[in-house]
């Protein structure tokens, strides 16, 4: 008898797994275009008076 039954890790590690594409989904890989710049304009700095 475990402390956790066999789903629970099953689950963990799907749920690890899908964090960790969405993660590199958003930050991007290496030369593409990441996913964050479709969703935020990139930042202006305004001019100075």
């Amino acid at each position: 008898m475990g402390l956790f039954k066999a789903d629970f890790y099953r689950y963990f590690a799907f749920g690890f797994a899908g964090g960790a594409l969405l993660v590199l989904g958003t930050l991007g890989l290496g030369n593409m275009s990441p996913l964050s710049n479709d969703l935020l304009p990139p930042a202006q700095a305004a001019q100075a008076e």
